[in-house]
């Protein structure tokens, strides 16, 4: 078989199309119905999705919760300093974070001032600690970060955002409980309370995982050749309650709706756990799941879903569109076909969708 190449994940998208802001009520987006047998399209509401769900499904969303990960400091020079928090550090203290630092001079041994206007928070000091191979530094915080970054810090807005947002909570799903996350799990935005209350009248089950989601979800692949990609790791659980209903659902005929591509890969490398693999293992052909579809997990996961990839857990996703030449545009290419997802595409830049974290939705079955 031909190796896949990042180019033939690309596509043009016009600007416009790019949401700056999300639309109101959550549930007024356009949703592009998938059908990844047929090919056929259908174009909807996403408070339409309650027509394509049916009693003994269970839906499965992420409750991981974005923290106020952006950071501004000032160098004992007086020079600005910005601090993106990326994930607490391995291996180092329990104050230390991996950090993405803007700014000149930013070695170790440098301590910045973060700045925390308007709060009661005494003073914080940060220290570089280290830098990586890969250009961002390890920092230690003084006090721990847990005491005041709520006070402190913004919560952070993708790139290709370029206006503030009103309401910081509009970036977090209505069921978000866990602090881990530096960018939300948008195919979630799309919820209200309502809808999911009327779900679970109809017979839908709903599940959660925990998936800490890093800044790697924006950046597109460097490489040509996908196979030579190597895929960040993120932090994921899927507990014992959900690991159940998951199984069960399975055993009795029911139908697994991944709520996002951060869902899809914990789900999926629960599967692997489930088959006594590591997440990011190569399954031999031939080998499928036995009575237990997942096994339950706390772990980071590095699988990397593209073209080729064998489902084992999920049989349907929402998900959002995304950018080119990204790992998650293969995953949804994995999913539903490249041929189908690039026709997809194709409709929705036609029919004028917004994209991206703000954008509209896609559901794929």
């Amino acid at each position: 078989m031909t190796r896949m190449k990042t180019s033939d994940f690309d596509y043009h998208l016009p600007p416009e199309l790019i949401a700056q802001a999300p639309i109101e009520p959550r549930d007024a987006s356009r949703l592009l119905v998938v059908d990844r047998q047929s090919g056929a399209l259908a174009h909807r509401r996403f408070a339409d999705l309650l027509e394509y769900l049916r009693a003994g499904d269970l839906l499965v969303g992420n409750n991981s919760r974005v923290i106020p990960a952006r950071l501004h400091g000032t160098k004992p020079t007086g020079g600005s300093v910005e601090i993106f928090l990326v994930r607490p550090a391995a291996d180092h203290e329990a104050a230390a974070w991996e950090c993405l630092v803007g700014g000149k001079g930013l070695r170790p041994g440098v301590r910045v001032q973060v700045q925390h206007p308007g709060t009661t928070t005494g003073d914080i000091t940060a220290t570089i600690l280290a830098e990586t191979e890969s250009g961002s530094r390890i920092v230690a915080f003084d006090p721990p970060v847990e005491e005041w970054l709520w006070d402190a810090g913004e919560v952070p807005l993708p790139p290709y955002i370029h206006q503030p947002l009103a309401d910081p909570e509009r970036y977090q799903t209505v069921y978000s409980r866990i602090e881990g996350s530096v960018a939300s799990s948008t195919a979630g935005l799309h919820f209200t309370p309502e809808m999911l209350v009327t779900l679970r009248e109809r017979g839908v089950r709903l599940a959660f995982v925990t998936l800490h989601i890093g800044l790697d979800t924006f950046r597109p692949v460097q490489v040509e050749d996908i196979e030579e990609h190597r895929i960040h790791r993120e932090w994921a659980e899927l507990n014992t309650e959900t690991a159940r209903a998951i199984n069960e659902t399975k055993l009795a005929g029911g139908r697994v709706i991944a709520v996002g591509t951060t869902v899809v890969r914990t789900l999926e490398s629960a599967a692997k756990i489930a088959l006594g693999y590591r997440p990011c293992d190569e399954i031999p052909e031939g080998v499928v799941c036995g009575w237990q579809t997942v096994a339950a997990f706390a772990g980071e996961t590095a699988l990397f879903i593209r073209p080729g990839y064998l489902f084992r857990a999920v049989d349907a996703m929402i998900t959002n569109f995304h950018l080119p030449k990204s790992t998650l545009l293969m995953l949804v290419s994995a999913f539903a076909g490249k041929g189908v997802i690039d026709r997809a595409y194709a409709e929705a830049i036609r029919e004028r969708y917004r994209f991206y974290s703000f954008g509209d939705a896609m559901l794929i079955l």
